[in-house]
């Protein structure tokens, strides 16, 4: 029969081995197998301690992901419901902006790939809103488009790429509103990628520059989480 050991339950096995190998008695081992074991033991036990904090950080970002969504889904459900009441045509608007521009084939490629974004289709959506980014370099929308271009590729899994892309977001409009929540992809994207320094830098940013805002809240628990 096999166990399972969770990474917690592992470190402190892990721990426990450590302290009685360093209190073993000299001649029980040989002076340069009791410093390797003892090396390897702590090798062991920080690698499993980064994994139970990064577990604890993917843990904490799937509940604000499904409560994202849920808050979403709520209020579609809630407008739809308006509609109905009114007897109105539910239709579907792409823009989830409040910025509409003068130049029709501009708004309407925004729309589109926003469309795409809400429908859940993020590869489809990231496409759309790299070739709005390259088209309308100059737009209003260009900086919701990056915002939400590096969403759909934090969706995807491009972990890299979202870095990337809501890095420049927040270099070009770092006044942006959504600009704090760029850099808690950003972080979720460090922790998905095993950089916990990096993550606890860019929540600490958070805090720094972004100290009265919901972002704000969110990054202070999860530098709790990556303590």
């Amino acid at each position: 029969m096999r166990f399972y050991l969770s990474p917690l339950r592992s470190a402190v096995i892990c721990t426990a081995m450590l302290a009685a190998i360093s209190s073993a008695p000299a001649h029980a081992f040989a002076d340069d197998q009791a410093r390797r074991a003892i090396l390897d033991l702590r090798e062991q036990l920080n690698t499993l301690v980064e994994q139970s904090r990064q577990i604890r950080v993917q843990q904490a970002d799937q509940l604000e992901t499904l409560q994202q969504e849920v808050a979403r889904l709520r209020g579609e459900v809630e407008r739809l419901s308006h509609l109905a009441q009114r007897n109105q045509p539910a239709e579907e608007h792409g823009a989830t902006s409040s910025i509409q521009v003068a130049d029709p084939a501009e708004q309407g490629a925004f729309d589109l790939a926003m469309q795409r974004f809400r429908a859940g289709q993020y590869q489809e959506a990231a496409t759309e809103l790299t070739g709005f980014i390259q088209s309308y370099p100059q737009s209003a929308l260009v900086h919701e488009a990056r915002f939400y271009r590096g969403s759909s590729l934090y969706a995807i899994k491009d972990f890299k790429g979202s870095i990337a892309g809501l890095q420049a977001m927040i270099n070009a409009a770092p006044q942006d509103p959504r600009a704090p929540d760029a850099l808690l992809i950003i972080a979720a994207s460090q922790v998905e990628l095993n950089d916990l320094a990096g993550a606890r830098t860019t929540l600490q940013r958070i805090l720094k520059e972004y100290p009265a805002t919901r972002a704000a809240e969110t990054a202070k628990s999860r530098l709790q989480l990556l303590q």
